[in-house]
């Protein structure tokens, strides 16, 4: 496995424990919107000094920021960051959401990464279909036209529209009812698209506090492929292994959703013998998902070698929920090639008609 230097990350991250620091709700903002302007950077900070080592003009960055930024790029840390936090009420909880910004990556690292080509893992040109998004039947934006032109002019061969289940009111679930009307839809889609493109309907099922799906078996055999994800005790510490052993064991998954149900510096989530979890996925035949989105990056690429350690199959995909969105599935690529993730063993690399073989009968690529 290969590791990271993400000196975006670094800079975001003393940002983020000076806007936790601060007792002004202004300043506390300004500094967050600038860990987040350096989180979203194109190339590293070091790219914009010029020869005298002065920093260009970042937009949302502030001279108190500036000033962090100046401290982390010649220290390697920040002395006015560190004592803001010492002599801060909040000082245990700035050192606890340190640890929850572990291995997330910054939108500079993700270009680095996929443009190394000492690294292993998936290529770009190797990603044929994105099998997590949301449209405007959920919590999403798009239509599912939308979803399919934007895949095209990606130069996906196949994707899934993965709206929520009926079961997550709070995002907006889909009846059965309306998941009827979604199929139509896509049916339509996938008679203007022809052999080009195929647009599957999927759905991202909820996994309940015993581990259970809120669909039937009935409702689950009408979507193309079945996604469980936790949406609930992202925030506990006691065990939750066996919940989610249950939820892997369910037949009608195929792919085990933003497992960890993690969060940047808000939630570790779920607490569980997660090797445990992975050595059943592989012998089922379930795909782990990398969630691409900067906010979820789950699993991170320590986790993904573990699972890839136990023999598990990969999914990486975006969460869109905007077709900008789209874009996030190179975040879960990066991880995918940081834990040296060989294409055969991710979903999304695999020719229609093997991606279809597996939905089919998953235990065609389960463990032998």
């Amino acid at each position: 496995m290969k590791d990271s230097s993400d000196i975006n990350a670094i800079v975001g991250g003393y940002l983020r424990d000076l806007a936790n620091a601060q007792a002004s709700p202004q300043k506390a903002f300004g500094y967050k919107r600038a860990a987040a302007a350096i989180f979203d950077l194109d190339v590293p900070l070091t790219r914009l000094l010029d020869p005298d080592g002065n920093l260009g003009r970042i937009a949302g960055i502030g001279p108190g920021s500036e000033r962090v930024i100046r401290e982390v790029l010649e220290l390697g840390m920040s002395p006015i960051v560190e004592e803001a936090v010492e002599h801060s009420t909040r000082r245990a909880d700035i050192h606890r959401q340190r640890t929850l910004r572990q291995h997330f990556l910054s939108k500079a690292e993700v270009r680095r990464i996929l443009s190394d080509t000492t690294l292993g893992g998936p290529a770009l040109d190797q990603y044929l279909g994105d099998l997590q998004m949301h449209s405007e039947w959920s919590d999403g934006s798009p239509t599912v036209m939308d979803i399919a032109a934007a895949c095209i002019a990606r130069g996906y061969h196949y994707a899934a529209v993965t709206d929520h289940s009926h079961g997550l009111k709070i995002a907006g679930g889909m009846s059965m009812a309306e998941a009827a009307e979604q199929r139509r839809a896509i049916d339509a889609v996938n008679g203007e698209c022809g052999d080009r493109f195929r647009l599957l309907q999927g759905i991202e099922a909820n996994i309940d506090e015993t581990g259970g799906l809120d669909l039937t078996a009935k409702e689950s055999a009408t979507f193309d492929i079945v996604l469980a994800a936790p949406h609930s005790r992202l925030r506990k510490s006691d065990d939750q292994t066996d919940r989610m052993l249950t939820a892997v064991g369910h037949p009608a998954v195929r792919i085990l959703a933003h497992p960890r149900g993690r969060m940047s510096g808000a939630r570790a989530g779920v607490a569980a013998n997660w090797d445990a979890i992975f050595s059943a996925a592989a012998d089922a035949g379930v795909a782990i998902e990398i969630d691409g989105d900067p906010a979820r990056q789950d699993l991170d690429y320590t986790m993904a070698r573990r699972a890839l350690d136990s023999g598990c199959i990969f999914a990486l995909d975006s969460d869109a929920h905007t077709t900008a969105q789209l874009a996030y599935a190179e975040t879960a690529l990066a991880h995918a090639r940081l834990a040296e993730i060989p294409a055969d063993r991710v979903v999304n690399c695999w020719p229609l008609d093997r991606l279809l073989g597996w939905l089919r009968d998953r235990s065609l690529e389960r463990r032998s």
